[in-house]
């Protein structure tokens, strides 16, 4: 099962598979409002912060996104009631980069494959037709997911710090350029980038019109950068763990394998009193 499919598939499916779980991953202030108020017949609505995250006071302890437990997440995945057997498609309107890659990397993580991102996000899939309802769906609940420990390869602060030396290893900076060279930060406290990571903003995963690029010209673009490493070797991050989540999952589709994620990103380092790169 590729991890992205397209609006017309999605229709498909939605005829042929009457068990499918479709989740509704907009995130934000007005997520659960916009929810609410319009989305795909039958979708369930998960919340980036207080679903897909154990948001702690303090962002120095594993970033603004930390991970929830495995308990946790298990216990969210049986109220939406989606089982080992499930087939389920995640979508948000940020054309994935918001929590929709989150839910599926996670989704991954417990080692569940049939899981997919609808390319385009809510607005395609509107533009294609798809009914919508609206206020909020009721799921059948059924026991915690079984799982008990995250199965995708992930990092801490202290091993970036030796990977970003290690010339076996590569750590991929997602945000936009202007971020990585420290011209401006709206969200985190300090401006720039770990040293000796490079910069491929998740925005080139995409074409001009919010969708995801072709597998081949994904996995040209991604050789080129990875080289002949190992993609547990490739280590993604962004703001918050979140965003580098459209990066894995594109270089999963482009047949590359789901790189090493760090969780706690530049939220978490930039925190720390860890050395600070700016400039290209």
């Amino acid at each position: 099962m590729q991890p992205i499919l397209n609006a017309t598939e999605l229709s498909s499916v939605l005829k042929e598979n009457h068990k499918l779980v479709l989740i509704d991953a907009r995130s934000g202030p007005n997520g659960r409002a916009k929810y609410e108020k319009e989305h795909l017949a039958g979708a369930l609505h998960v919340d980036l912060d207080k679903d897909l995250a154990d948001v702690k006071a303090d962002a120095a302890q594993g970033g603004r996104h930390p991970l929830p437990e495995p308990d946790q997440f298990a216990g969210l995945l049986g109220r939406l009631g989606i089982t080992p057997y499930s087939q389920v498609v995640v979508y948000d309107d940020m054309s994935g980069a918001n929590a929709a890659s989150r839910f599926w990397w996670m989704l991954r993580a417990t080692g569940h494959d049939q899981v997919q991102v609808l390319d385009g996000g809510y607005q395609a899939a509107v533009a294609a037709g798809i009914p919508v309802s609206s206020g909020v769906e009721q799921a059948t609940s059924v026991d915690p997911y079984p799982f008990k420990a995250w199965e995708l390869p992930t990092i801490s602060m202290e091993e970036v710090s030796k990977a970003v030396k290690d010339p076996d290893y590569l750590v991929i900076d997602v945000r936009d350029a202007a971020r990585y060279r420290g011209e401006t930060e709206p969200i985190d406290l300090v401006a720039g980038h770990i040293p000796g990571a490079v910069n491929i903003p998740f925005q080139s995963n995409l074409t001009q019109d919010g969708t995801y690029l072709s597998p081949e010209t994904l996995r040209g673009k991604y050789s080129q950068a990875v080289g002949e490493r190992d993609p547990e070797h490739v280590v993604v991050h962004c703001g918050s763990g979140v965003t580098a989540c459209h990066t894995a999952l594109a270089m999963d589709y482009a047949g590359l394998g789901i790189p090493t994620l760090y969780v706690g990103s530049w939220s978490e380092w930039s925190r720390n009193d860890r050395p600070i790169g700016t400039g290209a």
